[in-house]
């Protein structure tokens, strides 16, 4: 459903003071109005615009809101419309001035052009923001030296409390170096690097790098996999290249399936909950594998690991299939149906024709079409045996009240819950071995468990599938009383108009009439209120893309949840193969064909921004001890800081120490024990697997010894180790 709240009032961006507030070593030289005052004037012209824009958008919000609600496509389109103008309004708000990222000035002398996360053009037409997503605004992050796309010189920004608090100018050509305070072409990058991080993933837009960029404004064809160590950002690339898309390509709108985003854990979604609403797209559903079926949440891990590889395959889920064709089963026998006026009979044959006439509906929803086409044969030859004629809804009103006819046909196509279906699966091994023949007996027998339905995350893909198999077995009980209901209110509709013909000088002949006891005016002045509705599945899709992350560690089974959902096969897959707890020796090419996925394209991100060397020196032969051939990425940045290690007696002054000496930031203790508690709501506790995606000023790892062996072990610990920006203590037991 759309935002239908108010939109909370803030300050009018008019610009009163500059919008300079410049700190830092070089501050006094970057504040010469020399440099500024072309900056100052622009953002003059955004200030005024803002607000006109702000006044024109809150009252076209508020027209809406007071608009008739309508009835179909009309409802659709108004609350389409509401959403829209409530996310612009809602970004204009929320950001003011520091919608602008920077400028580029183009090497043919043109005016500069402004990058803003949305575009933004005055009442005159003059376009003071570009938005990032176009292809205008491309150079701004893909220019280098190598290849400066037609660009003399760029400008990045940083924001802080609304005003400029530093700049940075890069200058690619040889005679356009003059008027320039910083010309280190990392210097904004490099900067933004140290910046402390918080609950939320830091705003990273205005220094997107050139190689990251690429991958963003890649084409949504197929699947684009974007293979990267850790700090190489690639959840900033997912993130940014699922608003990306939504705007470039018009194949992926909301209308046409939209962009779901899959994060590998609500700790993570948490973090990047700000990122895609700052980049003016509210729109992409998000969500973990957990949240695609409602058992996911209270679903706990598999305890067997070789049960856990069994249910890794897509040979259950395919198993499914088999599963619900036993209950699609024609009868082997025939049956003679009495009614009032002959008895007819129904042949084995005749029940197959009628099983057969639903294909690819799914089960439950596809029981009312079956049933349908067996009483059009019994009436048809019903009729045929009749030499009075019988009105065909007496006859079949007749053929739904012999019991024997529905026994049968309820017995040979029941509706089935999912959950009921699998628990079976897992609770009769005979069912079990007749949908999965490959399995051995042995196989067969690990998989049955005493309480079938106390679903593990290795159930999800398996469930998922006999969900979306099996369809919402109470569609037709929906169906017959929103029937049941139409025709109460028609008859009445009737009643009335018969009534109100009586006693007016309504001459019959007249269309009105005729138009007032028809068919489809009848159903047009149906209270869409009396009907019943199902809870919209945001989730079921189709979408037009998926982008998901820490694909690494998507089982084969879990592959099929996602690529049930986009028909399309447009994928982004972000993840590194050398964090994959379960081991990741084949290629990406070959995982990906094998779960049904074509048309792969490779990226790679090769670049560390986020973990200084001194952490990378003691990572990388953590990995490397068990995955010899890990893409383990170069850092480009040195923090100063060694590695730490004591005792575990030292996590609570660990602890102190740091919160005293840094107001800001965030910390996490990973591997804590469970009586540990965070001294402060900067300080966070969590397992390796919850940490992945995640970053910290300060990582304390407690006891990684004890994370495991083997491959899962090693990832683990270079997991954990890589979530620091700029520390890392490693505490070990005694």
């Amino acid at each position: 459903m759309p935002d239908l709240s108010p939109v909370t009032p803030s300050p009018t961006p008019t610009l009163t003071t500059s919008a300079f507030a410049l700190t830092g070593d070089r501050a006094e030289a970057k504040a010469d109005p020399a440099l500024t005052a072309g900056d100052e004037l622009h953002f003059a012209a955004i200030a005024r615009c803002l607000e006109e824009t702000v006044a024109e958008l809150t009252a076209a919000l508020d027209a809406a809101r007071r608009a008739p609600g309508g009835v179909g496509r009309a409802a659709m389109d108004r609350d389409a419309e509401i959403h829209r103008l409530s996310a612009r309004l809602r970004t204009l708000r929320r950001f003011g001035l520091d919608l602008c990222l920077g400028h580029m000035a183009g090497a043919d002398g043109s005016e500069p052009v402004y990058v803003g996360r949305l575009g933004l053009t005055d009442s005159e037409g003059r376009r003071l923001l570009t938005d990032w997503r176009s292809p205008a605004a491309e150079p701004f992050f893909g220019a280098t030296h190598g290849n400066p796309m037609g660009l003399a010189s760029r400008r990045r920004y940083r924001w802080t409390g609304g005003r400029i608090s530093d700049y940075w100018d890069e200058v690619f050509a040889p005679d356009a170096f003059a008027g320039h305070a910083a010309l280190d072409d990392q210097s904004a990058f490099i900067a933004s690097l140290g910046t402390n991080r918080s609950a939320r993933m830091r705003d990273v837009l205005g220094t997107i790098q050139a190689d990251q960029d690429a991958i963003i404004r890649a084409g949504s064809r197929g699947a684009l996999v974007v293979d990267g160590g850790p700090g190489t950002g690639k959840t900033v690339v997912a993130l940014h290249r699922a608003a990306y898309l939504l705007y470039a390509d018009p194949r992926l709108g909301h209308r046409r399936g939209g962009v779901l985003f899959v994060g590998p854990h609500q700790p993570y979604l948490g973090y990047v909950a700000d990122v895609l609403p700052s980049l003016g797209e509210d729109g992409v559903r998000t969500c973990t594998l957990r949240d695609l079926v409602p058992e996911g949440a209270a679903a706990l891990p598999e305890a067997d690991p070789e049960v856990a590889r069994l249910k890794a395959s897509a040979d259950l889920v395919r198993a499914v299939e088999a599963a619900v064709a036993f209950y699609e089963e024609p009868p082997a026998r025939g049956l003679t149906v009495t009614t009032p006026w002959a008895d007819v009979r129904l042949t084995a044959a005749e029940w197959a024709v009628a099983f057969e006439s639903a294909p690819g509906v799914p089960h439950n929803e596809a029981r009312d079409a079956v049933l349908e086409e067996i009483l059009t044969i019994l009436a048809d030859k019903h009729a045929d045996r009749q030499e009075e004629e019988v009105p065909d809804h007496l006859v079949r009103r007749a053929l739904l009240r012999d019991r024997e006819l529905m026994a049968a046909f309820d017995r040979a196509w029941p509706l089935l819950e999912a959950a009921d279906l699998v628990g079976d699966l897992w609770s009769v091994p005979a069912y079990l071995r007749a949908c999965a023949p490959a399995l051995s007996r042995e196989e067969v027998a690990r998989l049955q468990r005493s309480a079938p339905q106390a679903w593990t995350v290795s159930d999800l893909p398996v469930l998922d599938a006999a969900r979306q198999r099996l369809g919402d077995p109470d569609a037709a009980r929906r169906r017959r009383r929103d029937e049941a209901t139409a025709a109460a209110e028609r008859a009445h509709r009737a009643e009335a108009i018969d009534s109100l013909l009586e006693n007016a000088e309504i001459d019959e002949s007249q269309g009105a009439v005729g138009m007032l006891r028809g068919r489809d005016l009848q159903d047009t002045l149906l209270d869409p209120d009396a009907l019943s509705a199902a809870e919209p599945d945001l989730l079921a899709g189709p979408f037009a893309h998926v982008v998901v992350d820490e694909a690494q560690e998507l089982t084969d089974a879990e592959w099929q949840m996602l690529i049930q959902r986009c028909p399309s096969r447009s994928f982004t897959i972000v993840g590194d193969r050398a964090q994959a707890r379960r081991g990741f020796t084949e290629s990406w090419r070959q995982r990906l064909e094998r779960v049904g996925l074509d048309r792969i394209t490779l990226s790679a991100l090769t670049v560390n921004y986020r973990t200084p060397e001194e952490i990378m020196a003691a990572a990388e032969p953590v990995i490397r001890a068990a995955l010899p051939t890990a893409n383990v990425p170069v850092s480009i940045r040195s923090s100063g800081i060694p590695v730490r290690r004591g005792p575990l007696t030292d996590l609570p002054t660990v602890l102190e120490t740091w919160l005293t000496t840094h107001p800001e930031g965030t910390a996490c203790v990973i591997g804590a024990p469970a009586s540990f508690r965070p001294p402060s709501p900067r300080v966070r506790a969590l397992t390796p697997t919850l940490s992945k995606g995640l970053e910290f000023d300060l990582v304390v790892l407690v006891e990684p010894e004890r994370f495991g062996t083997g491959v899962g072990g090693a990832v683990d610990r270079y997991v954990a180790m890589t979530r620091a920006t700029r520390e890392l203590v490693v505490l070990s037991g005694a």
